[in-house]
């Protein structure tokens, strides 16, 4: 009775995970048809029709094969689904300090393997793009209010919970990449 009780118990505990993963993939694809109506001039198209977000931009890293879309808010809610732009700091591909944040075992899990140096590129729905080069990764406390202050350069970071394979969400550290916007005409 009890190793039926286990199995039992492990199935569902399996299953809610790959559920995690299985949401989180699929609802890229319904985020990528609100981003084509977006690029064909439809304001905050929602990606399923009670969505309380709407794409702001994509975010690509050449150098890990990245190809996400960046969620308007930051919400437990709306990070189940993609990285999400916090609300408050600078509109993604404008002057000031961008701040998104993603969950570290789906959509940012990626974050680990950045590397100083390497290239992000935010597209917005109007089909201009802002080039990021990264400049440094460290860990914080999630006090560290810092994050989020306004800048007088135009900044891009990305924000997740650390340790990346810790086993208690959330947790009070936070994994912050910093990436400065690259000078207009240099491509990579």
């Amino acid at each position: 009775m009890l190793l039926a009780f286990l199995m039992l118990a492990s199935v569902s505990a399996l299953g809610k995970g790959a559920w995690i993963h299985a949401k989180a993939m699929l609802a890229q694809y319904l985020i990528a048809d609100a981003w084509a109506e977006q690029r064909q001039g439809a304001s905050r198209a929602k990606p399923w029709s009670w969505a309380d977000t709407w794409p702001v931009a994509r975010l690509q890293v050449p150098e890990l094969g990245v190809d996400q879309f960046v969620l308007e808010g930051a919400s437990g809610r709306i990070l189940a689904f993609g990285p999400g732009h916090v609300s408050g700091t600078a509109t993604p591909g404008s002057e000031g300090n961008t701040v998104i944040s993603g969950h570290r075992d789906t959509h940012f899990r990626w974050l680990q393997h950045l590397q100083n140096g390497d290239h992000i590129t935010l597209t917005l729905p109007d089909g201009a793009r802002a080039s990021y080069v990264v400049q440094s990764r460290r860990v914080v406390s999630q006090q560290d209010t810092w994050i989020l202050q306004e800048q007088d350069v135009p900044l891009l970071r990305l924000l997740t919970c650390y340790p990346f394979d810790g086993v208690v969400p959330g947790g009070s550290r936070r994994y912050v990449v910093t990436a400065e916007l690259e000078p207009p005409g240099i491509a990579f």
